[in-house]
Formats: structure tokens, C-alpha cells, sequence
């Protein structure tokens, strides 16, 4: 087995001590998201009550638990076992696996739908072509993709959040860029919305979401 690239380990060990604090900070944090919800509205609408979705990098399965409310059939997927445990404590009818987004255990042509909300933002750069090309593998053709991330140019370092002693990069980035490496990739790109910051929430930067279909 080929072992994890370092930036897969480091996230992990990340999210699996940070786990419970960032659950209490954002657990809801779609409340107060009325065009995040609606965006996962139209996603939803696009890929219909048929087939399987995967939410990749669900976290605590905020999302995941949302987009099952919309009648989707959705399970999430996580690198951290910490995640994990709150998204099946949080969520008991619903399916949380452990696995990479980089390397996915499902067979070609296997989702109608897939979600990268906020869980590329610690991929590098060079390696999104990867990522895109294994989720564009494992959607059926006509499949639909939900990505989401913090718009700009230079990366946001995370030091000791919550006084744990674990350090991350958030990178943010431009849309048109991620809209050119989807559709390099195989997809075409059907939405490009980009939010303004808001003052009084956690979105004080500009915050993109494109719907890409393979």
C-alpha cells in the first residue's frame, strides 16, 4: 500500500484534534446560509432522488445531513476517525466512511453525485488535476459535482486553534483557475457563484461554489 502524501497526513491529524471544537463552532452553520442552501437546493434538484451521492471531506456531516434532508442519497467520507465519530453520533441513519477523496474505493461510474464542500482547501495545488480526475471517475456520465472554497490568493495559516498544538494551510483560491482545472479534468462548469464576505459571520472573505457536470 502506498502510504499517504504528507499534506493527507497533516490534514488528518489536524481535523482528528480539532474535532469537537470545530463541531461546537460551526455545527450550525447552514442555519444562517440561505444562499449556501440554496445552491445545495439546485444541486440537489440537478442530480435528482436517483443514485448515489458522495459528500468527500464531510466533516462532522453537517452537509451530508443536509443534503439527505433535500432527498438525496448521501454518504459521507472522511480522512479523520475524530469527524467520523461525530458525523455517526450526530447522524445514526446515515453512512460516514473513512478514505481520501484522492483515492476513492468505489468502482468507475458509481455516483450521481459528489461534494467537495470546503475539502479541497488543503490539496495542493499541483495535485488538483488528481482530485478532479478521480471524482470525474467516479461519477456517472451526466454526474454532478458541488465545490465549494474561500476565494483569493495567498493560503490563511492556522496555528494551535483552540489551543491544540496542530498547524494548517486553507488555501484559497480564484474561480476561473478551479472552473479551468474542472474543465480540463472532463467536466463542464454549469454555475459560477462567488458570495461577498459578510462582516458577522465565519465567511469574511468572498466565497465561490461551481456545479460542474461530467
Amino acid at each position: 500500500m502506498t502510504a499517504d502524501p504528507a499534506f493527507v497526513a497533516t490534514t488528518r491529524t489536524f481535523y482528528d484534534a480539532v474535532a469537537e471544537d470545530y463541531h461546537a463552532r460551526f455545527r450550525t452553520a447552514l442555519d444562517d446560509a440561505p444562499l449556501d442552501r440554496a445552491l445545495m437546493g439546485a444541486f440537489a434538484e440537478l442530480v435528482g432522488p436517483e443514485g448515489q451521492v458522495a459528500d468527500l471531506g464531510c466533516g462532522p456531516g453537517l452537509v451530508t445531513a443536509h443534503l439527505a434532508s433535500l432527498g438525496l442519497s448521501v454518504f459521507g467520507l472522511d480522512l479523520s476517525a475524530s469527524m467520523l465519530a461525530i458525523a455517526r453520533r450526530e447522524n445514526p441513519g446515515l453512512r460516514f466512511e473513512q478514505g481520501s477523496m484522492l483515492d476513492l474505493d468505489l468502482p468507475d461510474g458509481a455516483l450521481a453525485g459528489a461534494v467537495s464542500w470546503y475539502s479541497s482547501i488543503h490539496t495542493p495545488w499541483e495535485r488538483l488535476p488528481d482530485l478532479f480526475a478521480e471524482v470525474r471517475r467516479v461519477l456517472a456520465p451526466g454526474g454532478h459535482l458541488l465545490l465549494g472554497f474561500q476565494v483569493g490568493d495567498e493560503p490563511r495559516h492556522h496555528d494551535r486553534p483552540w489551543g491544540h498544538p496542530v498547524a494548517l494551510d486553507f488555501e484559497r483560491r480564484q474561480p476561473e483557475p478551479m472552473a479551468g482545472l474542472l474543465e480540463k479534468a472532463g467536466f463542464t462548469v454549469l454555475s459560477r457563484t462567488v458570495r461577498v464576505p459578510e462582516a458577522d459571520t465565519s465567511a469574511q472573505v468572498p466565497q465561490a461554489c461551481l456545479i460542474a457536470r461530467r
